[in-house]
């Protein structure tokens, strides 16, 4: 997976800086963040535009301009109001799936509004983001494997939510999602919710690549 951080590897990679660090996807969230090497701090920018690199003596060493890498829904699908995964939606929200290996992740910021009871998020929302971000490992892995530029436009067919413990709101939940089986114009995804490591709700569902006179083929 091409990450933002990759290359910062390539160019920190000389003698006086010895160690650098890599992200996930949470790294989004993480606001402004110090970290030590060799009495170098690495300063990242609260916006993640930039980062300056202050050396053993005072001064900026240098600064490096960041591009943070676009989600399947911002690459494919811009103008989606989707309200679980459309960029489109001022209200929605607007889940960023990535694609990792053979499954797809995400990170998620849960608010207060979403809560069912304090510091506990509301069902409706976590069938949603399972919902949603299984659409997109499925829109994904159909794209893949019929070698397209562009993924088809996927709608939910069934899809089963279990709900194992309650989802705390107090800090980034997970979600990761993955294909158990395919044909040439739907698959059926599992998927997880995770917080602090723990399964918090799973999903499996089979999603449907609809064709032309569908309401939401053109969604994309």
């Amino acid at each position: 997976m091409n990450h933002p951080w990759s290359k910062i590897n390539q160019i920190f990679d000389h003698q006086w800086l010895k160690t650098w660090v890599l992200f996930d996807h949470s790294w989004s969230k993480m606001g402004l963040a110090l970290f030590l090497a060799r009495n170098t701090v690495i300063s990242v920018s609260l916006d993640r535009q930039y980062i300056c690199i202050f050396g053993p003596s005072s001064g900026i060493k240098g600064t490096i301009q960041m591009e943070e890498e676009l989600s399947l829904q911002e690459k494919y699908a811009p103008d989606n109001a989707c309200f679980g995964c459309g960029p489109a939606n001022p209200q929605g929200l607007k889940i960023r799936s990535f694609p990792q290996g053979k499954e797809v992740v995400a990170s998620f910021r849960p608010e207060e509004y979403q809560e069912a009871f304090p510091n506990v998020l509301n069902g409706g929302i976590i069938g949603t983001l399972l919902d949603c971000h299984s659409n997109w490992a499925a829109a994904w892995h159909l794209m893949q494997q019929a070698k397209a530029s562009s993924p088809p436009c996927t709608v939910t067919a069934d899809y089963a939510i279990k709900l194992l413990r309650p989802t705390p709101t107090d800090n980034d939940i997970q979600l990761r999602a993955w294909v158990v089986e395919s044909t040439e114009d739907r698959a059926v995804v599992q998927a997880e919710l995770l917080a602090s490591g723990k399964v918090c709700a799973t999903c499996k569902g089979k999603f449907v690549a609809v064709k032309p006179g569908h309401p939401a083929y053109h969604r994309w």
